[in-house]
């Protein structure tokens, strides 16, 4: 089957949006309800429902109902276009043309047909990023999907179970009840938290003889937990779960995952196996293979984890005709290395040759107005993570692997590692080139999909996005760059508590913020129904406590 593309002088432009996650979402949700008198519009994703992602944890301990969490992708499209329940398998940006297949049957012509477009807006995410470990596709539960929180949701309930036979031996018993988290990010932080309240709130009074084998292990690369926020939140974190009995294995990454066993490696060099009943796997995101598929068929994309991009989310090399967003969008600045003289000489106000890390920051403070990229290195030596703590982490370094894993994500936080109090000029430049070559201009965060998902509905209600060079040249002129605007960072700490990192206002933790937390969660949902949900799992829970049923 066939849908070809259209004569842009008769017919409206198709606009065909692949993805249901938080950009395509924010996106058709944004757009006006007269939008198809503009575009025919047809949106393609294998997923038919878009999920709120930031409760899944929640949803893998019962704390909610996976029904409260997601909308059908057809309540946002109804009366502006068609939905099709389909996985691209491949796009020709030259014929402009798309081959889509039923997800369940991918593979089958009769399931399968052809699609052309005039405008294509990209929205389809990332995919987990194992890093090459060995053993983690087969032995660890990642957490991306509803599917993957109720695998995990069973599995917890399986050891359990099968711990509190008669016949498991005492080591059996505590491996089951061993649940390692990989990744000391926002998903992992909350993933440990949620676990905890489950078995403090509920599993304690239904197992009694056997909660007290029960082990909450963390493990992180870096020396901290939520490493991208105030250094005073990480602390209170990790007190917080220090009193719940959760073990942080800091300054360590995972080397190997073998079946109920995961080997990690200290900073020392010193290699430990860790006995698991469950291990999740909460770190990192890698590209998606359509978009990898897309890289290697346009000109100028060479980005490692995503497409590049123009600051109006146009994919470049396109011609214009596919945009991009979310995980699957790099938006290509201007590279700061091609200043970097230029740059450390307005900063080296005493013309010494170095910078000091004040200086450092000030420069960094101020090149982000203009290379964007760097705001994020100037928000990390700014805080406590970063200044406070230079000249300080000499003694307690990573070995040099760990070092080499840490700099990667952060390049400035190898000056942290190496206890440095400045900077020379070529340190400079050698690390204003790692920013430059590997690092996303954006934080693959909800909040970033969700403001560029709004930008382009703005950009495509306001003007007629045709797809064509010589129809579309005067959108350069009418379209301003997308501008990101950091609204803060929260996460979920167990026992009722939650952090907030937040602009100008600082860290919030404790009960306050837990409340603050979950009212903003149920008030953030896409539609009323969801709110209505919400609300009545967290009551729900509270009175009734947690369903633990393997169903």
């Amino acid at each position: 089957m066939s849908l070809d593309g259209h004569n842009l002088k008769n017919a409206k432009p198709r606009l065909v949006v692949l993805g249901s996650g938080w950009g395509a979402m924010s996106f058709l949700k944004a757009l006006p309800s007269n939008i198809s008198d503009t575009y025919e519009l047809i949106v393609v994703s294998p997923r038919n429902y878009f999920l709120y992602t930031p409760l899944l944890p929640a949803v893998a301990t019962g704390t909610m109902e996976e029904r409260s969490i997601v909308e059908p992708v057809r309540n946002f499209i109804v009366g502006k276009g068609e939905f099709y329940e389909a996985l691209c398998k491949d796009i020709d940006p030259v014929a402009k043309e798309l081959v889509c297949c039923f997800p369940e049957d991918a593979g089958l012509d009769s399931a399968c047909f052809k699609m052309g477009y005039d405008v294509l807006v990209m929205a389809v995410g990332s995919v987990n990023n194992t890093f090459g470990i060995k053993g983690v596709d087969q032995y660890c539960f990642y957490f991306k999907s509803i599917e993957d929180a109720n695998r995990l949701r069973a599995r917890v309930s399986e050891c359990f179970e099968r711990a509190a036979l008669p016949a498991t031996p005492e080591e059996e018993r505590k491996k089951l009840l061993t649940f390692v988290v990989v990744g000391g990010g926002p998903t992992g932080v909350e993933v440990a938290a949620e676990l905890y309240d489950m078995i403090e709130e509920d599993l304690s009074k239904l197992y009694p003889n056997i909660v007290k084998d029960v082990s909450i292990q963390v493990v992180e690369l870096m020396d901290h937990v939520l490493s991208t926020y105030d250094r005073a939140i990480s602390i209170y974190t990790a007190d917080q779960f220090k009193r719940a009995g959760i073990k942080l294995v800091l300054n360590s990454r995972v080397a190997s995952v073998e079946d109920g066993v995961v080997r990690v490696v200290n900073k020392a060099n010193e290699t430990t196996d860790i006995k698991f009943g469950a291990c999740v796997w909460a770190t990192g995101i890698a590209m998606n293979p359509l978009v990898r598929q897309l890289q290697e068929k346009l000109p100028g994309q060479s980005h490692f984890r995503s497409v590049l991009t123009d600051d109006c989310m146009r994919v470049k090399g396109s011609d214009g005709s596919i945009w991009a967003l979310g995980d699957a969008a790099t938006i290509d600045q201007p590279k700061a290395l091609d200043y970097a003289e230029q740059l450390f000489e307005q900063a080296d106000t005493n013309r010494d040759g170095k910078l000091s890390l004040e200086e450092l920051r000030q420069l960094l403070t101020t090149a982000s107005k203009e290379f964007s990229h760097l705001e994020e290195h100037a928000r990390f030596l700014d805080s406590q993570t970063g200044i406070k703590r230079f000249g300080g982490l000499v003694a307690n370094s990573l070995s040099p692997a760990d070092a080499a894993a840490a700099s990667s994500s952060q390049p400035f936080a190898q000056l942290v590692l190496d206890g440095s109090t400045e900077i020379t000029k070529e340190q400079f430049k050698d690390i204003l080139g790692k920013v430059d070559k590997g690092l996303r201009a954006l934080p693959a965060t909800a909040q970033v999909a969700n403001q560029q998902g709004k930008y382009l509905a703005s950009v495509f209600s306001s003007n007629r996005v045709t797809g064509a060079p010589e129809l579309d040249a005067p959108l350069a002129d009418k379209v301003q760059p997308f501008k990101y605007f950091h609204k803060g960072s929260a996460a979920y700490v167990g026992s009722d508590k939650a952090v907030f990192d937040l602009p100008k206002i600082g860290p919030l933790t404790g009960t306050g913020a837990g409340f603050v937390w979950k009212s903003y969660e149920t008030m953030s949902q896409f539609s009323f129904r969801n709110q209505c949900l919400v609300a009545a799992d967290w009551l729900r829970t509270k009175i009734f406590g947690r369903d633990i049923s393997r169903v």
